[in-house]
């Protein structure tokens, strides 16, 4: 199963590479990835959020949500797969952002910019659409330039939206109550 999977993702990143090449996405797609960078877009979000009283509580659900998807993603699953990036195995792909030290499953800007998106959602702010296309955004940006296999973004949004569910459900707890006096 894992080699089928392997084998559709080289499949896609071949594809991808040979016809959506082009100067125009070769210049955005670094500066969309770069909004991903340490979730920088998405802890900005909540520190605006977190500075209005009357949207607090989800600005903490944000931050939350994205603390819980890194502690997985990139400090237990990562380490427990350990799968190589593909620009690793794919010796004629051309890299346009610096090298990422860590592994590749799963995608921590995907599982962050879903984690973030998946509050943005719960809050049925008229943001929560564009939120979701700068989350796939910064997840496509992922696959197009080589650091990351679908597999490891489709799974980066799958955790995501699962650690933001989570958040939500403690905040409708109790806990909520305690927040808000």
């Amino acid at each position: 199963m894992i080699a089928y999977l392997q084998n559709i993702d080289i499949k896609v990143l071949d594809l991808l590479n040979r016809k959506f090449r082009c100067q125009f996405l070769d210049k955005i797609m670094p500066l969309i990835t770069a909004m991903g960078n340490c979730g920088i877009v998405w802890v900005l979000a909540s520190i605006c959020l977190v500075n209005n009283k009357n949207y607090r509580v989800k600005g903490y659900m944000i931050i939350t949500s994205l603390v819980i998807t890194t502690i997985i993603g990139e400090g237990i699953i990562k380490h427990l797969i350990k799968r190589t990036r593909p620009f690793v195995n794919m010796k004629d792909s051309k890299l346009l952002v610096s090298k990422p030290i860590t592994y590749s499953f799963p995608s921590g800007h995907t599982a962050s910019s879903f984690a973030a998106a998946g509050i943005f959602m719960n809050m049925d702010s008229s943001l929560s659409i564009l939120v979701v296309i700068v989350a796939s955004l910064i997840a496509f940006s992922r696959i197009y330039l080589n650091v990351h296999y679908p597999t490891d973004v489709v799974t980066g949004i799958i955790l995501g939206l699962l650690c933001s569910k989570l958040v939500i459900n403690i905040f409708s707890s109790e806990f909520l109550t305690y927040l808000n006096y």
